[in-house]
């Protein structure tokens, strides 16, 4: 899809009052203008909602867009769990969060990612979706991880599986770019996922846990 492309789709859509508040915070707060794609962030509420998942549980937080798109796709009963590295990051998503009406259904965990997966698995949390984007170096064992506290039918969606165009350049080499290259090559042919990757924005990756 083609930048023209995409600023045509997303001009399509009001402003969202909610989803502008997160950027100003994150201007605000010198934090990286960083959240999923507009359009992905729809795409997000809508898999949300046709999934029928309840439990969500997403790999950084940042400012709070994601996870209110998420909680909008779960309604009434839905819950989140977030995971953020940075303290100050979980706190300024919290406030966007709440200002979103969401404040009650999130619950934030600080630190290392995959140690808190860790944790969340020693409890036996399971979980019916999954948004990773985080960390691009963590990204397969987030994903392993994902595998084992997914319900049966769990969705899980990767963002930033091009990388900017990094991913698909033969040339690089770097401990991030491989790891996502490793993500991407497991979501395509690991036998318990039915899955694709779509190519707008900088890439989505998308699957079923079978």
């Amino acid at each position: 899809m083609s930048i023209e492309n995409e600023q045509y789709a997303d001009s399509l859509y009001k402003e969202d009052l909610d989803l502008i508040r997160v950027r100003k915070t994150l201007a605000a707060n010198g934090m990286p203008d960083i959240s999923v794609a507009d359009g992905y962030g729809r795409l997000l509420t809508m898999l949300v909602a046709m999934s029928g998942a309840k439990q969500l549980l997403e790999v950084g937080a940042l400012g709070g867009y994601s996870g209110i798109c998420l909680l909008r796709g779960a309604g009434e009963g839905g819950r989140l769990t977030s995971l953020e590295l940075k303290a100050e990051y979980a706190e300024v998503a919290r406030g966007n969060v709440e200002e979103a009406g969401y404040g009650q259904a999130v619950t934030f965990k600080i630190g290392d990612g995959k140690a808190s997966m860790e944790q969340l698995k020693a409890e036996g949390r399971q979980f019916d979706f999954f948004f990773i984007d985080a960390d691009k170096e963590g990204y397969p064992v987030y994903l392993e991880y994902a595998l084992a506290l997914a319900t049966p039918g769990a969705v899980i969606v990767g963002d930033n599986v091009f990388l900017r165009g990094r991913t698909m350049n033969a040339a690089r080499v770097g401990p991030a770019i491989q790891a996502v290259r490793a993500f991407n090559e497991r979501i395509a042919n690991d036998e318990r996922l039915l899955s694709t990757v779509l190519p707008g924005y900088d890439g989505l990756a998308i699957a079923i846990v079978k």
